[in-house]
């Protein structure tokens, strides 16, 4: 069983800088694609950013794009989220997923297979 823990999470300001950090166990990491979701109060969970199995491919949402890097450490079993320029709209509860290698980069909520607990953000203007 996979499990998934995010910290890194606070509260800045606008323009400010967190590094999210994810760290798996149960599985062998290098098996799978992992991404970031976000979810604001009484809104829908949306994608943010995935990484592929090899780290050779990532993809973000437009929203984020340029502001917010995803990478990972296959030696340490840890995804980032490397977020900058960081704008009020950017609170939510961060959630890191992940997904047993499909070939392609998912942004589809539904077809990662494991969750964790979230991690918050919160910024102020």
């Amino acid at each position: 069983q996979v499990q998934l823990v995010e910290s890194g999470g606070g509260s800045v300001q606008a323009g400010g800088s967190l590094r999210l950090t994810c760290e798996f166990s149960g599985r062998t990491f290098s098996l799978y694609d992992m991404g970031w979701f976000r979810q604001a109060p009484g809104k829908e969970r949306e994608f943010v950013a995935a990484i592929s199995w090899s780290a050779g491919r990532t993809a973000y949402a437009d929203s984020v794009k340029g502001r917010f890097t995803i990478s990972r450490d296959d030696a340490k079993n840890t995804v980032f989220l490397l977020v900058t320029n960081l704008k009020p709209e950017d609170t939510a509860v961060y959630y890191c997923a992940a997904c047993r290698t499909l070939g392609e980069l998912t942004a589809n909520r539904y077809e990662y297979d494991y969750w964790g607990q979230g991690t918050h953000v919160t910024v102020s203007s």
